[in-house]
């Protein structure tokens, strides 16, 4: 949870019926990426610049801009969130369980007066681990 009370974040956990490894590479290789969240450029090493690119609506270009923070293989994963005036942190967190991967994934530094932003992650996030997971059940080896 965030330390400061000016700023919210969107908590999911899931468990899939997938190990660490299979789960992990949905998270990190861009062609699978990109099934699931967005078009992207990601490149899985830590300082790396990346972008999402969804289409663009009436008040959104479409861009999200976002930078590696973090890479632990196979156990966590953390960048920068940062579009329409909303700085964020993702962190996605993974834990072996039996029988597959149980994960986390937080985005971080909603500010108060974001709470559209904030409830669209909430709605987002979900639709996009509902996605992954048809993505896990699917084509990734």
């Amino acid at each position: 949870m965030s330390n400061s009370a000016e700023t919210r974040a969107v908590l999911i956990e899931r468990s899939f019926s997938h190990p660490p490894e299979k789960v992990w590479r949905a998270l990190t290789e861009s062609a699978l990426l990109a099934q699931w969240l967005m078009k992207n450029d990601f490149d899985p090493a830590v300082g790396k610049s990346f972008q999402f690119r969804a289409e663009p609506v009436a008040n959104w270009n479409g861009v999200i801009d976002c930078e590696v923070l973090a890479i632990e293989p196979q156990r966590k994963l953390s960048y920068t969130w940062n579009s329409m005036g909303l700085e964020s942190v993702v962190l996605f967190t993974l834990t072996p369980e039996e029988g597959g991967t149980h994960l986390r994934m937080e985005q971080s530094g909603f500010r108060t007066d974001q709470e559209a932003a904030f409830r669209g992650a909430q709605y987002g996030w979900q639709s996009f681990l509902g996605k992954l997971e048809k993505v896990l059940a699917g084509s990734v080896a």
